[in-house]
């Protein structure tokens, strides 16, 4: 009999492509956890209206996020999650816009008030790129480390895959998608399996 697990995974998509490299490694890694029991869903960022932050910090006075827009209706997401899949491929050696605004939206999880709604929580990346040397993805590994980090996260695994830039060429690194969908079955886990 399966087991079943009662974590909850929330998945985001930072490419502005659907069906491509970045939706299906985050699928992939989904799919294991799914397989495992897990609650999944998944968020495609690029359908979403996420405002940039402006820095004005109502937040941190324990109300409501001031930005009239769907990171309001994410938050409560976040929250209830227990893992949280962060997917973009790279741009610039960074994440794509829609990931970093969604990331720079975290603000409301740095204050007093609202820590305790974040920290702890489990994370783990997951980043297609273009270019063969898997340093290229060195800063944007390293954006997620300390943010995770600065927020009391815990990173807990890590799928890159160098070599695709069409639609669809993930497709053709099954070593690397079954992988993911280990890494996804792994994050299902009680907490005492991680």
């Amino acid at each position: 009999m399966k087991s079943k697990s009662k974590r909850k995974i929330l998945g985001v998509v930072g490419s502005p492509r659907k069906k491509g490299n970045t939706h299906i490694l985050v699928s992939r890694i989904i799919d294991g956890a799914k397989d495992k029991g897990a609650t999944t869903e998944i968020l495609f960022l690029g359908d979403l209206s996420i405002r940039e932050c402006d820095g004005c910090h109502v937040c941190w006075k324990g109300k409501q996020c001031s930005k009239k827009d769907d990171m309001n209706k994410i938050y409560p997401k976040i929250m209830k999650s227990d893992v949280i899949v962060l997917g973009t491929p790279v741009y610039w050696y960074g994440p794509t816009a829609l990931m970093k605004c969604f990331i720079d939206r975290f603000v409301y999880f740095n204050c007093p008030e609202n820590r305790a709604k974040i920290r702890g929580k489990l994370a783990a990346v997951a980043v297609p790129f273009e270019e063969e040397n898997p340093k290229t993805a060195d800063l944007l590994i390293k954006f997620f480390e300390k943010s995770l980090q600065y927020l009391e996260m815990k990173l807990i695994g890590k799928i890159l895959v160098p070599g695709v830039s069409r639609r669809g060429d993930i497709l053709k690194k099954a070593d690397l998608l079954e992988k993911a969908y280990k890494l996804g079955k792994r994050l299902a886990k009680d907490k005492t399996g991680i």
